[in-house]
């Protein structure tokens, strides 16, 4: 990247002050900070609330045979305002917890939410998921998987999941996300990193 695009690092933000506002399934703060500007002065104090839920982990498990991804469909609360159902489609996904790698989440996670096992597992892409107002970083992975063992109703009772596991074929998918029917980011991600990477990631599969 142009040095034109890299103009400061985070050493150009100064944090004067973090106050801890609510804490819950997940936790607020307030963060009072300065910054270096583009004119090369500092800005005022500027306060921001914060959302902290950690950071989290999503993956898309494929079948390079029957040629169908292992996708679930789950109510999601922040979807009703502005969806005509809060039921999504979605990639598989979890936080991670303290002590947990990325590729740990991935697996414990496909057993709770699909019931599946993964092997290949291979890192796509790395994103902040709204920065402006949360500092949650999520990791997405593509996994190889026997999409044949995908059904049921899967879940956590513990944390009131009540999961449908969905065996989609990959032109079904396409359409999907073409026609809006997949409208969450992880899984948008997802699948357009798989649509745009698939010739060489199988190529890497079969030679690993």
């Amino acid at each position: 990247m142009s040095k034109e695009f890299l103009s400061f690092t985070s050493n150009d933000v100064e944090v004067t002050d973090i106050t801890p506002l609510y804490s819950g399934f997940f936790t607020m703060k307030q963060y009072q900070f300065r910054h270096k500007c583009f004119d090369g002065s500092w800005s005022d104090t500027v306060k921001r609330e914060i959302f902290e839920r950690g950071h989290a982990v999503g993956v898309l498990p494929y079948d390079p045979i029957l040629n169908e991804f292992v996708l679930i469909e789950q109510v999601r609360i922040g979807a009703l305002a502005t969806s005509s159902s809060p039921w999504l489609i979605e990639i598989i996904a979890g936080m991670i917890d303290e002590g947990e790698t990325e590729e740990g989440v991935c697996h414990r996670e496909s057993l709770e939410e699909a019931g599946i096992e993964l092997t290949e597992l291979t890192k796509a892409v790395s994103y902040l998921s709204s920065p402006g107002g949360t500092t949650e970083r999520l990791h997405i992975y593509v996994a190889k998987t026997d999409a044949s063992k995908a059904h049921g109703i899967h879940g956590l009772a513990s944390e009131s999941e009540d999961i449908k596991v969905h065996r989609v074929k990959e032109s079904t998918a396409l359409e999907w996300l073409e026609n809006g029917h997949i409208d969450n980011a992880a899984a948008i991600i997802a699948l357009q990193w798989f649509f745009m990477h698939k010739s060489t990631l199988l190529e890497q599969w079969q030679t690993s």
